[in-house]
C-alpha cells in the first residue's frame, strides 16, 4: 500500500460546525463495517448521536484516527482512555473499508495505536470486535461459554498481533412491539417475587437530584461487576458532577434516554437501575444500555422486573419501534435468561479480547 496517510480526527464541537467534515466520514464509515459484520444496520448511529461520547475529555479521553489515501478516508483506528488514578488500559479498534481490505491498511493503522499506547504507558489494550458465524474449526472462550471462527479475518488479525481472546459476548434482538397482556402478566409476577421491599423510579434524559449519589455509585459499580473474564475491566469512578456533565452533554444528542431504577425502601437508595437509549425516528432499534442489580439484592427477580418495566415504559411513551438491541457476556446466565424469557433472541456473536504490550 502506498500513498496515504494517518492524521487524527478531530472531534468537532457539533456536527454543523465546518470542521466536521473527516468526523462526519468515520462515522459513516462505522455505519458501514457495522452493518458488513453484523448482517443488520440496526447498529447504526448517526454522527449528532455519537459525537457527545466523543466530547468527555476531563473522564475519558476519546480520540480518533483516519488512513486517508487520496483525500479518501478508508479506515479508522480508536484510542479511549480514562483518566482513572492507576489506570493502565486502552481501548481500541480498528475498521477498514470492507471493498480496501487486504491491503495493509488495519496493520498500519494497529501499530499506530499501540505505539501511542506505549508513548502513554497503557500496556493493557481492550478490543471488542463481532465475529459473523463461519464453517470449520472454532476458538473457545477461556470462560467456557462462547467461541468464535477461528479462520475468520478478523480473528486471524488480532492472533497474529498477539490478542487473546479473553471473553465472547452475545448480541440479543428483541422484535417489537410486545403483546401488552403478556407484557402486563410478566410484570405482575416480577413485582410479585421482588415484593414491597423494592420501588421502581422512572426518569427520561435527566436524573433527578435526589438520586444523583445513588446513580453516581450504581455507574461505577457497573464497570466492575458486570463479568469481564480475563479483560479485568477496571473500575471506572463516577461523581455527581461527571452524571451532571455526561447528561448536559448528551442533550445535544437526538436520543432520548429512558432510566428505571429500583429503591430498597427500607435504606432508601438505588439498588439497581436500566437505561434504554431510545433514537428519534420510531423505524430505528432501541438500544439496551446498562442494566445493573447490585449483588446483595439479586435473588429477588430485580432484573426482570427492571427490564420488563422499561420495556412497558418505552412502549408507552414512544411506541412504534422495531426492536431492542442488548450486548451480554455470554458466560452471565442470570442475564441470559433473564432477556430469554422477555424475548430476546441471539443474533451475533463479539469477541473480547486482550494483549499486553512488553
Amino acid at each position: 500500500m502506498a500513498d496515504y496517510s494517518i492524521r487524527e480526527i478531530t472531534i468537532p464541537p457539533t456536527v454543523n460546525s465546518p470542521e466536521a467534515a473527516d468526523f462526519l466520514a468515520a462515522v459513516e464509515l462505522r455505519n458501514l463495517v457495522e452493518a458488513h459484520g453484523y448482517g443488520s444496520n440496526e447498529l447504526s448511529y448517526g454522527a449528532a448521536e455519537l459525537l457527545p461520547g466523543w466530547q468527555d475529555n476531563e473522564h475519558a479521553p476519546a480520540r480518533m484516527f483516519g488512513l486517508f489515501q487520496n483525500g479518501r478516508l478508508l479506515a479508522r483506528g480508536t484510542f479511549e482512555t480514562r483518566r482513572n488514578e492507576g489506570m493502565d488500559a486502552a481501548w481500541v479498534s480498528v475498521a477498514v473499508h470492507p471493498e480496501f481490505r487486504h491491503r495493509g491498511m488495519g496493520t498500519a493503522l494497529a501499530e499506530f495505536v499501540e505505539t501511542l499506547a506505549r508513548e502513554q504507558n497503557r500496556p493493557r489494550l481492550l478490543v471488542y470486535t463481532v465475529s459473523p458465524d463461519a464453517p470449520g474449526e472454532r476458538l473457545p472462550s477461556p470462560t467456557g461459554f462462547g467461541s468464535v471462527p477461528l479462520e475468520n479475518a478478523e480473528v486471524r488479525f488480532l492472533t497474529q498481533r498477539g490478542f487473546r481472546l479473553e471473553q465472547v459476548e452475545r448480541v440479543s434482538r428483541l422484535p417489537l412491539p410486545l403483546e401488552m397482556e403478556d407484557l402486563k402478566r410478566q410484570l405482575a409476577d416480577a413485582q410479585a417475587r421482588s415484593g414491597e421491599a423494592y420501588r421502581l423510579h422512572y426518569w427520561r434524559d435527566f436524573t433527578p437530584a435526589k438520586w444523583r449519589d445513588d446513580m453516581a455509585r450504581l455507574l461505577t459499580r457497573m464497570s466492575t461487576d458486570a463479568p469481564s473474564a480475563g479483560l479485568e475491566e477496571p473500575e471506572d469512578v463516577w461523581s455527581v458532577e461527571r452524571l451532571i456533565a455526561d447528561e448536559e452533554r448528551e442533550q445535544s444528542s437526538p436520543r432520548a434516554f429512558l432510566t428505571v431504577a429500583a429503591e430498597h425502601v427500607a435504606s432508601a437508595s438505588l439498588v439497581g437501575f436500566s437505561v434504554l437509549s431510545v433514537p428519534a425516528e420510531t423505524s430505528r432499534a432501541v438500544m439496551q444500555d446498562d442494566t445493573l442489580v447490585l449483588r446483595d439484592h439479586r435473588g429477588h427477580r430485580l432484573g426482570m422486573l427492571l427490564k420488563l418495566a422499561n420495556l412497558a415504559h418505552l412502549q408507552r411513551v414512544s411506541p412504534g419501534h422495531p426492536s431492542v438491541i442488548t450486548f451480554n457476556a455470554e458466560e452471565n446466565r442470570p442475564m441470559l435468561s433473564v432477556n430469554e424469557a422477555v424475548g430476546f433472541v441471539p443474533v451475533a456473536y463479539e469477541g473480547a479480547w486482550r494483549k499486553d504490550l512488553v
